[in-house]
């Protein structure tokens, strides 16, 4: 309960006339990760091109995406999902996967800037992602 608050204290400010609500198109989930960054640079990927990410997404400096490490995948954080960071105030997708060795971890993509990837360094914080409520219950997830 207290991270479903704290998931819907991201969207604080949202307000919407009773007559305009919906159905909600996304269930929004939280979960604690470790955090660290990355750029696309040769020497931080398996990868002959370090702008193309697991999924074959084109990395571009100033991209909103993450990293996922391969156990949050089966929790739903699966191609595109929208991610909230509680340190930012952007919507971040997931592009791209992480070496097997991590678990609970997300990375940021940082572009080629390496200073502000160190800087960053390693932190324990609350995301939030965005499961599609049609997609919720299936087999696959």
């Amino acid at each position: 309960m207290k991270k479903l608050l704290i998931c819907s204290l991201f969207f604080v400010g949202c307000t919407v006339k009773p007559q305009e609500v919906e159905k909600p198109a996304w269930e929004w989930r939280a979960i604690d990760v470790t955090a660290s960054a990355y750029n696309s640079v040769t020497w931080q990927t398996t990868s002959e091109n370090p702008n193309i990410a697991a999924w074959g997404d084109t990395l571009v400096p100033g991209m909103k995406c993450i990293a996922v490490s391969r156990d949050l995948l089966k929790m739903g954080l699966r191609h595109n999902t929208m991610v909230k960071i509680d340190t930012f105030p952007d919507t971040f997708y997931v592009k791209d996967k992480m070496n097997r060795r991590w678990k609970n971890r997300i990375d940021i993509y940082m572009g080629l800037d390496i200073k502000k990837a160190r800087e960053w360094g390693k932190r324990r914080l609350m995301i939030c992602y965005a499961i599609p409520i049609d997609t919720i219950g299936n087999s696959n997830e």
